[in-house]
């Protein structure tokens, strides 16, 4: 992989800049993100679906808005007759592997704190795996492990609408170098 040629995965997810990171810094905005790309949900349903103040809701619905990463739907009539504006994904993505740092220190925290916060409610029967490993890998290694990786996540949301009969499943990718 070369400065001059970005791979697949970088042109289809671009780097996050330094406002949308911000936004994403949150695990009840990333909570927010998840459940908005599954369905058009209203800031009181969101409220309601994680136990949460909507007024707090309100303001990461908000952020993420304002970064794009939300937009409104069809304003649309509840079932008390009220109208409700949902909100729902932009379905936008993004790697969060550059300027972390300038969105705070617990930014780079903020997915796994999501992705912990989701198995919780979810329960340990929802896991369908679990790998835990260490390997030792030079730059170049990291980076093809890294790419190969990308490849077939790629390849799985690419075509995912195919399976949207299916039942949901989540799931993350981290590589981090140990402390030792």
């Amino acid at each position: 992989m070369t400065e001059e040629q970005p791979t697949a995965m970088d042109t289809k997810n671009p780097s996050a800049s330094a406002r949308e990171i911000k936004a994403l810094a949150h695990p009840l905005r990333l909570r927010i993100l998840r459940l908005c790309g599954l369905h058009e949900l209203t800031n009181k349903q969101l409220a309601d679906r994680l136990a949460q103040d909507p007024g707090t809701v309100l303001y990461h619905v908000r952020q993420l808005h304002a970064a794009g990463f939300l937009e409104r739907g069809e304003v649309r009539t509840g079932e008390s007759g009220a109208l409700e504006k949902p909100y729902r994904s932009t379905g936008r993505s993004w790697n969060l592997d550059t300027a972390l740092s300038d969105a705070g220190p617990e930014a780079p925290l903020a997915p796994l704190d999501a992705l912990r916060d989701e198995l919780m409610e979810a329960g340990p029967d929802s896991l369908a795996t679990l790998s835990r490993f260490v390997v030792h890998l030079s730059k170049q290694d990291a980076e093809t492990f890294i790419s190969r990786v990308q490849s077939v996540l790629s390849e799985f949301v690419d075509s995912d609408q195919e399976r949207s009969d299916q039942p949901a499943f989540g799931g993350m990718f981290v590589l981090h170098r140990t402390s030792d």
